[in-house]
């Protein structure tokens, strides 16, 4: 494989998911606020987030260094991913971000009520993108490999045991 190729799409990656994230986590909540937040610090809603954030930070590098692509919608991975954390769960980026978004929730009592109605409307937004968008974008480019892999890994609940393919995917 191209390491250069893998690179750019890191450096792609990295800002489009910082963009993604920032917005979420930075812009809305002060959105909601209309005005300066006083964070929480609790062990339960850093915990949440960190752990959130790692799961998203290692589905952005699997995007990009396996699938030389971005979470993006319209700069997505060129090869299936199938590896990492995507052996347990299809969307663990997706799971990753509403932790976080969880996490965050609790940090800022004067909106954790906003936020976790924002958790729950974003959700079900991602849901419906992934049925009528996503997963058939994914059908047509990559076939039987994808329709394989739907068969064996759930969309939003983790397995119990991870996902292995008997025949490596493209």
């Amino acid at each position: 494989m191209d390491v250069g190729r893998q690179i750019f799409a890191l450096v792609r990656s990295l800002f489009f998911g910082t963009l993604f994230v920032s917005l979420w986590t930075w812009f809305v909540p002060r959105w909601i606020s209309r005005g300066p937040l006083q964070p929480d610090w609790n062990i339960v809603s850093i915990v949440l987030m960190t752990i959130g954030g790692a799961i998203m930070i290692k589905c952005v590098f699997d995007f990009s260094w396996r699938g030389l692509g971005t979470p993006f919608p319209l700069d997505p991975p060129r090869r299936l991913v199938v590896s990492g954390l995507y052996r347990w769960v299809r969307n663990p980026m997706y799971v990753g971000m509403g932790i976080l978004l969880t996490g965050e929730a609790l940090l800022l009592p004067a909106i954790m009520r906003q936020m976790f109605m924002l958790t729950a409307i974003l959700w079900a937004a991602v849901t419906i993108f992934i049925v009528v968008f996503e997963e058939p974008a994914l059908r047509q480019k990559f076939g039987g490999e994808y329709e394989a892999y739907c068969r064996q890994v759930r969309r939003w609940i983790p397995r119990l045991r991870p996902f292995d393919n008997p025949q490596p995917l493209p």
